[in-house]
């Protein structure tokens, strides 16, 4: 007969009391590993940071140094060759299924530990116990669950303790955070907000957000968009047990300033994502009734000048900004923009306000100049979203 263990509960208690012990790690995973020891968006309290780090001991096997480490290396090489788990250069069936093992490869490089992994916890235990021996707390963790809850119940409360963060963490927020899903900001990579809510990933879900404001502890910006990592952690503040240092805020708007100067500019570059959002924001409506007067083309004459899919490239990049929706390729504007002079206008006046916080040998009173020279343009445009949008900028506090 198989042991039936200390706790003899319901078919159902079993499934409740797995959700609770794998939404444990997820909250771990989120608020010490990612916000606290990657990004240094809060403190902890010693007790709360060595019970996390004792509960990913248990029911993880993750060193500390190494999830840093691969997450950092996320942030500086996004997109590119060198990112540990994208799915643009791996693929979005490999990194979704798979993640996992693209997630130790790129722990074991020693290149990537010590460039990526500075400034994490190395005291004693860590140093003797939970990087030495990682795999010994999942062990513990498995004859926990068979002792408290029997052989067969606490062997799949296990397995899916197991699954729980390479299913979620590893495949679903590196793998669909980056392919599907609506975007807040647009970052100059493929990141996206999963779904409004979540409990089952503790906020990670909100990807986009993340990756715009990245060293803040909240990761939520909309109001329907939920995240529960934040609750805990505000629950962990009001307690004493963490103290939050950075959270994104969206800038204030001055009505009566009429000119630029150095907080107009400052205030730009620490909110770029969100004035780039409103920019699209602001001049979407007039884009598209451009496009759709190229569309009212007849057929045949349209097809003989514009290439069928550029229209849709437009869209698309008006809500992704170069990166497409599936595959985040680059996208072609030139065919469009040549035949409608206020869309060449839109676009080029973006890239030109992105161009202010990309000139690092410029002097700041050189930038304040080229932002006013900016609001000139836009003021005489002839397009009244864009000036309207260039009169908040010059508000901007």
């Amino acid at each position: 007969m198989l042991y039936a263990g200390a706790f003899d509960l319901a078919a159902g208690a079993y499934l409740l009391v797995a959700l609770a012990l794998t939404h444990m790690t997820i909250v771990s995973v989120t608020i010490f590993l990612h916000r606290h020891q990657t990004h240094h968006a809060l403190d902890l309290h010693p007790a709360v940071s060595h019970f996390f780090r004792f509960w990913l001991w248990l029911t993880t096997g993750m060193v500390t140094r190494e999830w840093v480490a691969v997450h950092r290396k996320h942030h500086a090489k996004v997109e590119t060759p060198e990112d540990p788990h994208s799915p643009q250069m791996y693929g979005i069936a490999r990194v979704l299924l798979l993640g996992v093992f693209l997630y130790v490869k790129a722990a074991h490089d020693r290149e990537t530990l010590e460039k990526y992994g500075h400034g994490t916890i190395g005291d004693w235990i860590e140093r003797n116990l939970y990087s030495r021996f990682p795999k010994s707390g999942v062990v513990v963790m498995a004859l926990a669950d068979v002792l408290f809850f029997g052989a067969l119940p606490g062997l799949a409360i296990f397995a899916v303790q197991m699954v729980w963060i390479p299913f979620w963490a590893a495949g679903v927020v590196n793998g669909a955070g980056h392919y599907w899903g609506y975007r807040n900001f647009p970052v100059e990579n493929a990141s996206t907000n999963i779904v409004p809510w979540g409990i089952l990933i503790g906020g990670e879900e909100l990807h986009n957000n993340h990756h715009a404001y990245a060293t803040s502890a909240k990761l939520s910006s909309r109001w329907y968009e939920f995240d529960i990592g934040w609750m805990y952690i505000r629950i962990l503040e009001m307690l004493g047990l963490a103290h939050v240092r950075n959270v994104a805020t969206m800038p204030g708007i001055d009505p009566f300033k009429t000119v630029c100067d150095r907080k107009t500019l400052e205030s730009l570059i620490h909110n770029r994502y969100y004035v780039l959002a409103r920019y699209t924001q602001a001049v979407r409506d007039v884009c598209m009734r451009e496009a759709n007067k190229l569309e009212a083309i007849p057929g045949s004459e349209r097809k003989a000048e514009i290439d069928p899919r550029a229209l849709g490239n437009f869209a698309r990049w008006l809500r992704f900004y170069t990166w497409d929706v599936k595959a985040r390729h680059p996208i072609d504007l030139e065919p469009v923009l040549k035949k409608a002079p206020l869309l060449q206008t839109v676009y080029s006046m973006r890239r030109d306000l992105t161009e202010l916080w990309a000139r690092s040998t410029v002097s700041t009173d050189q930038l304040v100049e080229q932002l006013r020279d900016w609001c000139r343009r836009a003021e005489s445009s002839g397009i009244a979203p864009l000036r309207q949008f260039s009169r908040e900028l010059v508000g901007l506090s």
